[in-house]
């Protein structure tokens, strides 16, 4: 009985053995695949840790960042500070001295535009006639005496020759009126009243038009427009969006004889005004 004992024991033992021994051979062939299932967990719990899901925005935190993406956005440039920048160089302030209609010594104030390499300056005639000496203020600050070397009566258009050039001559570019439509925009860049360099923005009203000046003679195929302009404006240029000159404003009608802007302007088509520069009729 003993004997028996002793063999189940041995035997025992023996299972238990090789069951620690097939363990032992498993842990050594299977360690590594455990160590990288636990490496990646370590892996995945440490990326949650330093990088944890962002927390959603609120509505009003969204609003917040669209007004301030809008508000830091920059528009396009409008079409009139556009033209504004184009036509700038190319204008001139005139001032004359002369005597008005009683005869009595005077001063005056006007506008002007270059249009050719030689500074040549379309103008108004009446802002120069009788002008006994005409000065001009050119964009970059200097300044020149000018003479009257061409007029076209009939038209109300002047040109003006200066004694000294800009350091730097702009000639504006000429535009085709007959290319513009009634409700087309219209700019005009003078000096009303003498302020420098203002500029106005309105539409076309209408072409052809005929203004009256006295009993006996008055200006035809005028361009109407609304682009507010004043005493001083005359002479400058009326443009179109792309900074062009499609005329020379010349009057502003007023019913009530007075000599300010109520909505009604005129301009000489510049295919008529560049004529009296000797430019053909386009």
């Amino acid at each position: 009985m003993e004997e028996q004992t002793r063999s189940v024991t041995r035997e025992t033992d023996f299972h238990f053995g090789r069951l620690r021994a097939q363990a032992k051979a498993w842990l050594r062939r299977g360690w590594p695949f455990a160590a990288g299932i636990v490496a990646a967990f370590l892996g995945i719990l440490l990326y949650f840790n330093l990088y944890p899901n962002p927390i959603p925005l609120t509505d009003d935190e969204v609003d917040q960042v669209v007004v301030n993406a809008m508000a830091s956005a920059t528009p396009p440039p409008s079409y009139s500070s556009q033209v504004y920048q184009v036509i700038l160089p190319s204008m001139v302030l005139i001032r004359t001295t002369g005597e008005d209609a009683d005869g009595e010594e005077g001063n005056g104030v006007g506008s002007g535009v270059i249009v050719s390499a030689n500074a040549d300056i379309l103008t108004s005639l009446h802002v120069v006639a009788g002008a006994t000496e005409i000065e001009i203020f050119y964009a970059d600050g200097s300044e020149s005496t000018a003479v009257l070397t061409a007029a076209d009566p009939e038209n109300d258009i002047a040109v003006l020759t200066p004694a000294q050039l800009p350091e730097v001559v702009v000639p504006a570019v000429l535009g085709n009126p007959n290319a513009m439509r009634v409700g087309d925009e219209a700019y005009a860049v003078g000096n009303p009243l003498g302020l420098a360099g203002s500029m106005s923005a309105g539409v076309i009203s209408g072409f052809d038009r005929t203004l009256p000046i006295n009993d006996e003679f008055a200006l035809t195929g005028l361009i109407q427009f609304d682009t507010a302009v004043n005493p001083g404006n005359s002479g400058g240029p009326l443009l179109n969006r792309r900074g062009e000159v499609i005329g020379i404003v010349t009057a502003l009608a007023n019913p009530s004889e007075q000599n300010f802007f109520i909505g009604i302007g005129f301009a000489v088509p510049i295919n008529t005004a560049a004529s009296a520069a000797g430019a053909p009729r386009y």
